[in-house]
């Protein structure tokens, strides 16, 4: 019986070209910090490799601190002494990117009916992002962070996707049952490992990712009328 929706939001809520989000979202904080003696190509490598180190965090540290001890060991311990720059960047500049995305009315519509039903629902995006560029996302998906029970962000994760760690870290915060829960995301790789603890999948094809060629056939899959016709068919 489900009773917990678990949204991805990238991708899912919100439509995207992933390379075209990227591009955007580089371009810009590149030139935020151009001032601060940060050359393009180099900061840019060190987001990336920032990132490589919150995938691969462990659980000993949040993925906030993973990314900055990461970060300052390339630039130093002024980098640390920066970090106001980069909140001020996901504050201002970065509410531009939302040119960059997508937007579609269903997901708003479907994640308020799916709350006025019972359900509860969380957004299990990849918490890569501090909370405050997590919440801009959410808002341009035309949602509020109140529209979520709960949502990930670098500041309260210690893992992330693919890791099944990241899904497990969910259910132990928020007490609910992986049987109990539906995992809604659009990536063949990062969001079907939650299946390994239980939940069930459903693969929104809107704006799929599928790299690695992964057979998909068993999972159910489609838009958004297709995601509702889906859970209307699951025993209630």
């Amino acid at each position: 019986m489900i009773k917990n929706i678990l949204f991805d939001l990238d991708g899912t809520l919100l439509p995207m070209d992933q390379d075209n989000f990227v591009k955007g979202y580089f371009g810009r904080l590149v030139k935020k910090v151009a001032p601060l003696g940060y050359a393009p190509e180099k900061v840019i490598d060190g987001v990336w490799a920032g990132t490589a180190a919150m995938v691969k965090n462990n659980g000993s540290c949040t993925n906030e601190e993973a990314f900055w001890k990461c970060f300052a060991g390339i630039f130093g311990e002024k980098a640390l002494d920066d970090k106001p720059v980069f909140d001020e960047y996901y504050r201002n500049e970065f509410q531009q990117v939302a040119s960059d995305c997508g937007f579609t009315d269903e997901a708003a519509e479907t994640v308020r009916s799916l709350k006025s039903q019972g359900f509860r629902v969380l957004l299990a995006t990849n918490p890569i992002f501090p909370a405050v560029a997590t919440e801009s996302r959410i808002r341009w998906a035309g949602l509020d962070k109140d529209d979520f029970e709960y949502y990930t962000t670098y500041e309260n994760s210690h893992f992330c996707k693919p890791n099944p760690a990241y899904f497990k870290e969910i259910l132990d915060k928020t007490g609910l049952k992986a049987e109990e829960c539906l995992m809604v995301g659009n990536d063949a790789d990062e969001d079907t490992p939650a299946e390994t603890l239980g939940i069930k999948i459903f693969l929104l094809t809107d704006c799929l990712i599928n790299k690695n060629g992964k057979d998909i056939s068993k999972y159910p899959q489609g838009g958004f009328k297709e995601l509702t016709e889906y859970i209307n068919s699951l025993p209630r």
